[in-house]
């Protein structure tokens, strides 16, 4: 049976791990490192470079040099290297081979299966894109799953005592709080929540735009127009940060960083800790909100919290440490290596794969069961552009869902299903991430088709959908795929927009569906008047026809970038009078429906 490793891979740095003799061991990578930098090359000659090669070369090849390219996963961006235009996707995929290849020399052996990992906040899309990346590196990823699970996995194996824990996760590019329960044999996130882009790397891109701005003042050189400046005073701030992190100050010394008329210019600054802590203040406090959205979504206090565990190298921060601290009241636990622990549960994850693959009962982590959550609510668009939601945020994974729905017009043929992504209660306010036909649908008045729509979110996060007409039997659906387009930018707005337009939407939402359901009503009593309406005396159909003229002219008044339009009590009262005076005329259709 082959070993299934397991990797993290990071924005910053990258890490691989295996199970040996039942514990989860880290992989050292063929430079002796246990991390390998994210960094992907193709120099002059054409030759492509991968970690820490790419790394070192990067102040002499700018512009042939890429990193942090996981904040594009899931996106149409195509950065050039090597002359050619690139998925981000392809970009992964060298580094993913490269960490393929160092696990085959470590283990003597071929490397097919891998458990790999994402940010707790990736959306469908970008989790599709990471297993493509995978896919193109040559490996069979078995599982994707969140970060902040992985790392809880690798805590829960040796502490197996029941307690909740939050695993706050800091990492190079991205940050995610998840609230999780171990005990009993099970791992269970409860909530997840995060900020796609914020992570260690906006810390350095705020010493580095300070740097630049103290040696323009001193030089009058605006070291941002030279890439090959910026790219040392990157790596130089980079390593400050590092550096401040156990020291109070430290010295960024950029000899010949540039040269003017007047000869070579270097670079020579102390940066005070504090100075530091000052400009990145604001993004440490950033991850407030989503720490306070994920405890809220667990239904749980901080005091009912028993441990805290710091996962991402940014966590060593003591900033990020003091900040934990005064969010939770406690101190955070560092039993675990925060650049190495994200892997060693991917490991644990492709162990109890691996054992269960050979029909084993027992091996490491095949005791726990491991319960994932998705991030983001998935709806499909309904009459009047509303997200009719079918799986609710922070819903345990594998989940499948199915709902019954009908046609919007008389004798439609086919409706389109339109996937959504988000948090709020209108579809244009959420993220297209899916459209499909079905086609073939039995003409029919509105109202009467039944067609089934069906949610199936796997363990790897990843959704397929469907489409079924119950009359003909006709089917249609898709897998979400990287074809569709998520931005980071727009996945950080869902959960912020959700807080700011809460009771607009719910308004807007309270109002449309009244709308909806005022107009099935009319179409109802105007089928119903056509059949038996010369049954009724003349006063009794007057008066239907006059509530329903009223109920009508509330539909049209009605904007739907305007909620309030019509106001919900007028819908709601127009509906309730239409239904009193039209309560025989209906019992008169449905019976005479019946027997006709």
């Amino acid at each position: 049976m082959g070993a299934i490793i397991g990797i993290d891979l990071g924005t910053t740095n990258s890490c691989i791990a295996v199970v040996e003799g039942g514990k989860p061991v880290i992989i050292p990578n063929a430079e002796g490192g246990r991390t390998t930098p994210s960094v992907v090359a193709i120099n002059k000659n054409g030759e492509r470079l991968v970690g820490e090669y790419a790394r070192r070369q990067a102040v002499t090849n700018a512009n042939g040099t890429i990193s942090s390219i996981k904040r594009q996963m899931g996106t149409e961006n195509r950065p050039e290297l090597g002359g050619k235009r690139r998925s981000p996707q392809e970009i992964s995929s060298m580094i993913l081979r490269k960490l393929k290849e160092d696990a085959e020399s470590y283990l003597g052996q071929s490397v097919t299966d891998a458990v790999i990992t994402v940010p707790a906040y990736f959306n469908d899309v970008q989790r599709q894109a990471t297993k493509d990346a995978g896919r193109m590196a040559g490996l069979n990823v078995r599982r994707i799953i969140n970060e902040p699970t992985a790392a809880a996995l690798a805590y829960g194996l040796d502490h197996g005592e029941s307690q909740k824990i939050m695993v706050y996760d800091l990492g190079g590019g991205t940050f995610d709080v998840s609230i999780i329960e171990i005990g009993e044999g099970v791992i269970e996130v409860l909530a997840t929540c995060g900020d796609n882009h914020l992570g260690g790397d906006d810390f350095d891109q705020r010493l580095c735009n300070y740097l630049v701005s103290e040696f323009k003042q001193q030089t009058r050189y605006n070291a941002a127009k030279d890439p090959v400046a910026m790219e040392r005073i990157r790596e130089a701030a980079e390593k400050a940060k590092r550096e401040l992190s156990t020291a109070s100050s430290t010295v960024v010394s950029l000899p010949f960083l540039a040269q003017n008329r007047s000869g070579p210019l270097h670079m020579e600054l102390t940066v005070q800790r504090s100075l530091f802590e000052q400009l990145t203040r604001d993004l440490v406090d950033r991850t407030t909100m989503p720490v306070k959205t994920a405890l809220n979504d667990a239904g749980l206090t901080v005091s009912q919290l028993s441990k805290v565990l710091l996962v991402g190298g940014s966590t060593r921060m003591p900033a990020v440490q003091e900040h934990v601290r005064s969010l939770v009241g406690m101190a955070p636990c560092k039993g675990l290596n925060p650049d190495e622990c994200v892997a060693l549960g991917a490991a644990i994850q492709g162990a109890t794969l691996g054992f269960s693959d050979a029909g084993l009962s027992s091996g490491p982590g095949t005791e726990i069961l491991l319960l994932d959550v998705t991030p983001l609510s998935l709806s499909i668009e309904t009459v009047g552009g509303v997200a009719t939601r079918l799986i609710e945020r922070n819903s345990t994974l594998p989940v499948r869902y199915s709902q019954i729905f009908t046609t919007a017009a008389n004798f439609q043929t086919n409706v389109e299903i339109h996937v959504l992504q988000g948090e709020r209660p209108m579809a244009r306010d959420n993220k297209t991430i899916g459209k499909f036909k079905l086609t073939g649908i039995k003409r029919a008045l509105r109202g009467i088709p039944q067609i089934e729509v069906t949610f199936d979110l796997d363990t790897n996060g990843i959704l397929k959908v469907s489409a079924r007409d119950l009359g003909t039997g006709r089917a249609q659906g898709i897998t979400i795929s990287s074809s569709s387009n998520l931005s980071e930018d727009e996945i950080q707005q869902v959960m912020r927009d959700a807080e700011q337009y809460a009771q607009e939407d719910s308004l807007r939402r309270e109002t449309m569906e009244l709308r909806n359901q005022a107009e099935e009503l009319t179409v109802r009593v105007k089928e119903a008047l056509r059949v038996c309406g010369k049954e009724m005396e003349r006063a009794n159909r007057n008066e239907v026809k006059n509530d329903l003229s009223n109920l009508e002219r509330l539909i049209h008044r009605y904007k739907p970038e305007r909620p309030d339009s019509v106001p919900a009590e007028e819908f709601r009262q127009g509906i309730s009078r239409l239904e009193h005076s039209s309560d025989g005329l209906m019992s008169r259709y449905s019976a005479a429906s019946q027997h006709p």
